[in-house]
């Protein structure tokens, strides 16, 4: 970073500030832990602010028929519904639960709850996410529980920040970290949805804004490897609570089977780059490798998903590839982050209800949240080493599909002098597939 660079910051983030004395709320718990292992004498001061009130008493029979009268599409899962009571007994935290389990469905109820709870004082709500499309699918998803459009307010880019009278508010954090403090004091409770990929400068200034606000909740479906530091996380929203795992939703049927196979593509051209930029540049643009990945997505039958990285060098190419080769009654989408969100969605959309598709989508606008509920195959056309990134890639497809088939991953390795930056990536995703214990097996292809 430049700031780094220039020698105007160490590099490091400092959640005490030595000057003021303050530590973030969130983060109370490691101070007691701290004081303790030292056996320093701890002297606290007790005040209204975090502390239990009459809402944390979480009856589970009276909430579980709450939740019945809510009308709701389907049941709500057993370990959905202790999420729920966990995070309004706690008042704040960190809900950790894997993609496809449900995380709107957790941030639904507990929203309803507390504007059930204090209907009478008129109170709002505010959900926080990464992207457009986001806020689009919570939108949608909310309304599918039973929300009425006239009680939620969208924004993002080009869209109104000033509302009255709605409860409830869901907005891009890029929309509104900028705005006064006295725009966030009509807010008394708070959601950030996928906060694991929020920037910590941005995320920590909204929450400090949100004066008034004394429920804090995150939800995410992975922490390892984040942009944003766990003990940030913690600070701003409070301790973590593992909602459930991505084996146990397997195990129980709710997530589909996910078989992955590591397609090892030996390039014969010698590649004369030395570094990382000039090796993604000659793999994006090598006519063979593209040429493979068009004639794997159009063999695969059900609906696929080509994953890529870079728009105008490698999306586009490969979107007319795949569709100048698809039959006429297959179609193909393409979605980049110039694509307008309300596009995107009805291209989810379409998809869902569709049995043949294919989406030739960017990462930064489909690893993270999209809800496809009718996905067979993934392809990993572009390189990366990021866990966050692979395994949000990877939750696309753990929805179950209708035809209750394992969903099917293909991952792209080149292999072009056999320790290149392509074949290093990949072993560190071929780490991340065993330790998320999924079925993998490699196969080597010769270009």
């Amino acid at each position: 970073m430049p700031a780094y660079k220039n020698r105007m910051w160490d590099g490091k983030i400092r959640l005490f500030d030595a000057n003021s004395g303050e530590l973030p709320a969130g983060l109370f718990f490691h101070l007691k832990e701290f004081a303790r292992n030292r056996a320093y004498m701890m002297e606290t001061i007790e005040t209204d602010y975090g502390l239990p009130d009459e809402l944390n008493e979480i009856d589970p029979n009276q909430m579980f028929d709450w939740i019945d009268k809510l009308g709701l599409p389907f049941k709500i899962r057993d370990y959905q519904f202790d999420a729920v009571c966990h995070a309004l007994h706690k008042k704040r935290g960190i809900l950790v639960s894997p993609t496809g389990s449900g995380k709107s469905l957790i941030i639904y109820c507990i929203v309803k709850y507390w504007l059930w709870q204090r209907m009478r004082r008129n109170k709002k709500a505010l959900i926080i996410v990464p992207t457009t499309s986001l806020v689009e699918q919570m939108h949608d998803d909310f309304i599918q529980y039973g929300e009425s459009k006239e009680n939620m307010h969208r924004i993002y880019s080009g869209k109104d920040k000033n509302f009255n009278g709605i409860q409830i508010c869901i907005s891009t954090w890029q929309s509104i970290y900028k705005l006064p403090r006295s725009w966030f004091e009509k807010f008394e409770c708070v959601i950030g949805d996928e906060c694991h990929g929020f920037k910590a400068k941005s995320l920590t200034s909204i929450m400090n804004k949100l004066s008034e606000a004394d429920y804090r909740f995150g939800t995410t479906g992975t922490l390892d490897g984040t942009q944003t530091h766990e003990l940030v996380l913690q600070g701003l929203f409070g301790k973590i609570h593992r909602v459930t795992t991505t084996s146990a939703l397997q195990k129980n049927e709710t997530l589909a089977d996910l078989e992955i196979t590591r397609l090892e593509l030996r390039h014969k051209e010698k590649f004369t780059g030395k570094t990382y930029h000039e090796e993604i540049d000659w793999i994006i643009c090598h006519q063979l490798r593209n040429n493979f990945i068009r004639n794997l997505a159009v063999s695969l039958e059900g609906n696929t998903l080509v994953l890529y990285n870079r728009v105008e060098d490698h999306g586009q190419p490969l979107y007319r590839l795949i569709k100048d080769k698809a039959e006429e009654d297959r179609r193909v989408f393409f979605i980049s982050g110039q694509v307008d969100a309300m596009e995107r969605e009805e291209i989810r959309k379409i998809v869902d209800k569709s049995t043949n598709g294919i989406i030739v989508a960017s990462l930064g606008t489909f690893s993270t949240g999209i809800n496809i509920r009718n996905l067979h195959n993934i392809i990993f056309a572009s390189p990366s080493k990021s866990q966050i990134r692979v395994l949000q890639s990877i939750g696309r497809g753990l929805r179950k599909s209708e035809n209750g088939k394992a969903t099917k991953l293909y991952d792209i390795i080149d292999n072009i002098n056999g320790r290149n930056f392509a074949v290093l990536h990949g072993e560190e995703r071929l780490k991340i597939y065993k330790k998320e214990k999924f079925k993998v097996k490699t196969h080597k292809v010769d270009l």
